[in-house]
């Protein structure tokens, strides 16, 4: 069997050994190879893998369509939006995520950002602790770690998840998108890249949002419509932002409307990438690919 690694995962030569070394005992072959964004490129390295491990490269569909012994797709990655989910499934080729690795690394990013908008740290702590009201939009693993830091603050904690969360704390209110935008100091984006999640922060949505407002994006650029937010924080409708992800992935083009307007904090899609997330990460990955060689496939997406 034959497992292709398209791009880095992010960790020592010495721990992707010590991770590859149990499936090489079994008779797995690793060919490794550096990221690349050419379609026939990416063909040519996989046409003879059975399995491939890529993180956050474009993979999509003319490419899996390309490749006719591919059974498994392992994504280093929480979202899959970037990998050819229609191809995928059209020829049965099984896809797992990376579910699980960033949830603290990505929920600390949140805070930083917080932190630095504002400018002072201690003035900062002392207002999250007076009670400022926090919405999160999007309540999986990474909201709820998010919302639980945010709790040891004493905020007043809002979220808005399309699924009922008949477990959630009582200390968090469930409520709509437009009462959240409405009521809450700080917007923290944490939902996945869908069709009814493209566009969501608009024009229209950010006119609800109070003056005084944050907003930290740190799931998925097209989530938040990055010109209405430009023209937003340059006609002060909201106070501040802060951006991790993207339309496209950094480099960005000159033209980025983000680029160019006033109190934003803009990182290059870093949040989950701290050391101990992409150890996690790895090992996230190697056991996806364990379990799916053994029939009891986890961390499903198809």
């Amino acid at each position: 069997m034959k497992v292709a690694i398209l791009e880095s995962l992010s960790i020592s030569k010495e721990e992707l050994n010590k991770r590859k070394a149990p499936f090489e005992k079994k008779g797995v072959e690793f060919v490794e190879f550096e990221k690349s964004m050419d379609k026939d490129m990416l063909i040519d390295e996989a046409k003879d893998a059975e399995a491939v491990i890529i993180a956050n490269m474009p993979f999509k569909d003319e490419v899996i369509e390309g490749l006719d012994h591919l059974k498994f797709i392992d994504v280093a990655f929480t979202g899959v939006d970037h990998v050819g989910l229609k191809a995928a499934k059209e020829k049965g080729i099984s896809v797992s995520n990376a579910s699980g690795y960033s949830n603290e690394a990505v929920s600390e990013l949140v805070f930083g950002m917080v932190i630095s908008i504002a400018r002072n740290i201690r003035q900062t702590e002392e207002r999250c602790r007076e009670g400022k009201t926090v919405g999160i939009i999007g309540h999986g693993r990474i909201g709820k770690r998010t919302a639980e830091l945010f709790h040891a603050f004493d905020a007043e904690l809002l979220i808005y998840d399309p699924v009922e969360q008949m477990d959630r704390p009582e200390y968090i209110e469930q409520t709509s998108v437009e009462d959240l935008l409405g009521r809450s100091d700080i917007v923290v984006l944490h939902c996945p890249l869908i069709d009814s999640t493209k566009g969501l922060i608009d024009a229209k949505k950010l006119s609800l949002m109070k003056k005084t407002a944050i907003l930290i994006n740190v799931a998925r650029g097209p989530v938040v419509n990055a010109k209405d937010l430009a023209d937003a924080l340059n006609n002060e409708v909201i106070a501040g932002a802060g951006i991790d992800v993207f339309d496209c992935e950094p480099p960005l083009p000159e033209d980025e409307p983000l680029l160019h307007c006033k109190n934003i904090l803009l990182t290059p899609h870093i949040a989950f990438a701290s050391e101990q997330s992409m150890s996690l990460r790895a090992e996230i990955v190697f056991d996806n690919l364990a379990a799916w060689m053994e029939g009891r496939q986890q961390n499903v997406i198809l």
